[in-house]
């Protein structure tokens, strides 16, 4: 990577991901795949409107993204291997099922690939003293079981996410970054020195090992910790009351608004998650979109509202700067839900065929990728898989896979060349 860095190695036309990551399982049907000639018990009560994509229709909960739909693309034949939330969300964020771990507890064959953020922030790695690979918001959760697949894997806890939760009522929460009591910056200094004197005696020998990235882990969270221009980027109360009101003052919101301070600031990839859990509040949840009843209520009165209007902030504010061309922005969750509508007003889990949003970084707007059949059961053309995924925004930020097989990686999936 130093010599690909070295020798000028084009990036890519991403210099920046954000992932949306819709935990819980949207419905496609609901979302960007209706089906207004199904029947009623597929179709749901929605309406739908029409897009800036001739021919193309939104759930008519989602305004302002069908107003943005020149600058995005639209996927719409995405398939799982799996309908347990466990296992989905690590083939999600990983391209591959190795070690993932469902309901059951007992974990598939194979170790754990890194998360794609781990991916692009290992190739990407700017060294501006800001950790590559930030996560805004808390562990994901089946029930109350951590999911596999979050994380470095194999790269090692060096390129684990640096973690950022954001509360409505108390702001950017950033627990790496919140020092002990009776721990001040000078004594985090005092440390640093001491560390640096035993290193000495060591330095050669972690050059060659694993031990030189976690060192490099723990300076980085040590420059967040002493270094203020830092903490100005965390800190939302920094932008304009009329900018923060543009996302949405919830949770998603500001996390959005926080992932754009984030990119500009240099930070290659920030993914922003929807919910810690896949459940409900009504269901002992935070809020995810696992929506076994009360789907139809829960969309009109929260979900889509704030999925659209954030979504459609971030791509706007993003365009307004200047930077939607040089940052990848990918909306999806770890499958769909079911198109025939269950006795509880609600749709069960749905690997079948779901759908993923893209825009910037590379991606041409006003586009449809896939066609679903007529209730969006399963596709009718252009099957494709979260592994296809994976490799189009390591294609977008300059991974060859040679370069892939070069980190200890075995390339999955194709490149949706449809997308460009």
């Amino acid at each position: 990577m130093r010599a690909g860095e070295k020798s000028g190695r084009n990036p890519g036309a991403a210099k920046s991901v954000i992932l949306l990551w819709l935990w819980g399982g949207p419905s496609q049907l609901d979302t960007f795949d209706p089906k207004p000639n199904a029947p009623l018990d597929y179709r749901g009560p929605f309406s739908t409107i029409p897009t800036k994509i001739s021919g193309v229709r939104f759930c008519e909960l989602f305004p302002k993204l069908a107003g943005l739909t020149d600058r995005l693309a639209i996927v719409r034949t995405l398939t799982s291997q799996s309908n347990d939330h466990g296992i989905a969300g690590t083939i999600g964020l990983t391209g591959s099922a190795a070690g993932g771990t469902g309901l059951d507890g007992k974990p598939l064959q194979g170790s754990p690939r890194p998360a794609l953020g781990a991916v692009v922030a290992k190739a990407m790695n700017r060294r501006n003293g800001l950790h590559p690979f930030f996560v805004v918001g808390g562990k994901l959760h089946q029930g109350k079981k951590a999911i596999i697949g979050e994380g470095g894997g194999s790269f090692g806890p060096a390129f684990d996410p640096f973690r950022l939760e954001y509360d409505p009522a108390t702001g950017t929460k950033v627990p790496a970054l919140q020092l002990p009591t009776n721990l001040t910056p000078e004594r985090v200094a005092d440390r640093q020195t001491l560390l640096n004197a035993i290193g000495k005696l060591e330095r050669r020998t972690e050059e060659l090992t694993s031990a030189g990235a976690l060192d490099d882990y723990r300076s980085r969270a040590l420059a967040m910790l002493t270094n203020p221009a830092s903490a100005v980027l965390f800190d939302l109360s920094k932008e304009p009351a009329a900018v923060a009101d543009r996302y949405g003052r919830t949770r998603f919101g500001q996390s959005c608004l926080l992932a754009r301070r984030l990119v500009e600031g240099g930070v290659p990839f920030v993914q922003v998650n929807w919910s810690d859990h896949v459940e409900a509040e009504e269901d002992a949840g935070d809020g995810g979109w696992d929506h076994h009843y009360r789907n139809f209520q829960i969309m009109q009165d929260r979900h889509a509202m704030w999925l659209d209007q954030s979504t459609s902030a971030l791509l706007t504010d993003l365009h307004d700067r200047g930077l939607l061309s040089s940052t990848l922005v990918l909306a999806v969750g770890e499958f769909g839900r079911s198109p025939k509508i269950n006795d509880k007003a609600g749709r069960e889990h749905w690997p079948g065929c779901y759908s993923a949003l893209l825009a910037g970084g590379g991606v041409a707007g006003g586009r449809v990728v896939g066609t679903s059949d007529a209730r969006a059961e399963k596709p009718a053309d252009t099957p494709l898989t979260p592994a296809d995924l994976n490799a189009t925004v390591q294609y977008l930020v300059g991974l060859t896979s040679e370069q892939i097989t070069g980190i200890g990686l075995t390339p999955v999936g194709r490149v949706i060349e449809e997308l460009f």
